[in-house]
């Protein structure tokens, strides 16, 4: 026959400990890897960031031509996204400002140094296909694509 032992007794409270244990690490474990992964898909982001910037930064040296602007910006935007995986080739492209409104035209049709004439160069760096790179996270929680955008005023001379 068995002896009835009281509820606060040592051997009654034997693997409670594990079980307890075992809650808080799912609990503690979720937490740890949503910031992991979000950790990551912020880097990419600002990595994507830093890029285009980098990018539109390089179109305001000097260059003879428009296009070589283009060129010089969509080449260091490649160079400075080039250790992130899945970016897609940098869109460049310089538009002309319209008046007060601030209505973009693509291509720039007449760029020059008045202010009615001002351009501006827009470099857009983007990666896709994020839940092949990231940790396997819910659907929900991955964004199909992340982009890096910059926009500067060209000077003309």
């Amino acid at each position: 026959m068995q002896a009835i032992r009281a509820p606060g007794s040592p051997r009654s409270q034997r693997g409670v400990y594990a079980i307890e244990f075992a809650m808080v690490f799912l609990i503690f474990f979720t937490v740890l890897y949503a910031a992991i992964c979000y950790g990551m898909l912020f880097a990419f982001r600002l990595g994507l960031q830093n890029a285009a910037e980098d990018g539109a930064r390089a179109a305001l040296q000097y260059q003879s031509t428009l296009g070589a602007r283009v060129a010089r910006a969509t080449s260091v935007a490649e160079a400075r996204s080039d250790w992130m995986p899945r970016v897609k080739r940098p869109d460049v492209s310089i538009c002309h400002v319209e008046g007060a409104a601030g209505v973009d035209l693509c291509p720039a049709s007449a760029c020059g140094p008045s202010w009615s004439q001002r351009c501006q160069v827009q470099v857009v760096v983007q990666a896709g296909d994020l839940q092949s790179v990231l940790p396997p996270l819910p659907s929900f929680a991955v964004p199909d694509q992340i982009a890096g955008r910059a926009s500067m005023l060209l000077e003309l001379r």
